[in-house]
C-alpha cells in the first residue's frame, strides 16, 4: 500500500458534556490529545457523523496521513460513522487503529491488538457489524472491574475517582504515545514496548 494512503484513528465515547469524563470515553480522549499533540483541529465532518481532522505522524519525510475521529453518536452505534469515514478516505480495515476503554484490564495498563472479537464492547460490536470485519487494530485503555457488586454498563459511565484522575494524563499519554507507534513502527514494537504491564 502507498505510502501517502491514511491512517484511521478512531476513539470511541458518548457525545455530549454529560459523557465526557466518563471512563468509557477514554478512547475519544486519547484521540483528542493526539490532536492537541499534531496541532489537528477536530471539526465536524462534512459525510460522517464524526468530528474529524486530518494530521501527520513521524519525522519528516518519512510521516504517516492520519485521520483522526471520534464518532457523535452513541457508543452502540458507532459503526455507521466509523463506516462513513473508511468509504471517505479509502481506509481498508487494516489501516484503522481503534482507540476504546477495557473493562478486562486494570487500570493504568494497556494492551495492542490486532483483530479479535469485541469481548462484549457495544463500540467495537457496532464497527464490526458495520464493516464486516474485526481485522483492524486495537488499542485497549484499561479501566478495571467495577468495585464489589456494582453494575459494569454503570460504572463505564461514571467519571474516574479522584486517586485515578490523579494517574489519567499518564495513561493518556501512553495511548497516544502507542497509537503513533503502531501507525510509525508496527505491532510488534508497540506490543513490546506497551503491552508489559508498567512498573
Amino acid at each position: 500500500m502507498h505510502r501517502s494512503d491514511p491512517w484511521l484513528i478512531v476513539g470511541l465515547g458518548n457525545p455530549g458534556p454529560e459523557y465526557a469524563a466518563t471512563r468509557h470515553n477514554v478512547g475519544a480522549m486519547v484521540v483528542d490529545l493526539i490532536a492537541e499533540r499534531t496541532s489537528s483541529r477536530m471539526g465536524r465532518h462534512k459525510r460522517a457523523h464524526a468530528q474529524a481532522a486530518e494530521g501527520r505522524f513521524g519525522l519528516p519525510g518519512a510521516q504517516a496521513h492520519i485521520v483522526l475521529a471520534t464518532p457523535m453518536s452513541y457508543m452502540n452505534e458507532s459503526g455507521g460513522p466509523v463506516k462513513a469515514l473508511m468509504s471517505f478516505y479509502g481506509v481498508t480495515p487494516d489501516r484503522m487503529v481503534v482507540v476504546h476503554d477495557e473493562l478486562d484490564i486494570p487500570f493504568s495498563t494497556l494492551r495492542v491488538k490486532f483483530g479479535g472479537g469485541d469481548n462484549g464492547h457495544n463500540g467495537l460490536r457496532s464497527i464490526r457489524k458495520a464493516i464486516g470485519s474485526g481485522d483492524f487494530f486495537r488499542i485497549r485503555v484499561g479501566i478495571g472491574r467495577p468495585p464489589g457488586r456494582q453494575d459494569p454498563a454503570e460504572y463505564v459511565l461514571r467519571p474516574f475517582a479522584a486517586a485515578e484522575r490523579k494517574d489519567l494524563p499518564e495513561l493518556l499519554d501512553r495511548g497516544a504515545d502507542a497509537t503513533e507507534c503502531v501507525v510509525v513502527e508496527g505491532l510488534e514494537q508497540a506490543q513490546n514496548r506497551f503491552n508489559a504491564t508498567p512498573a
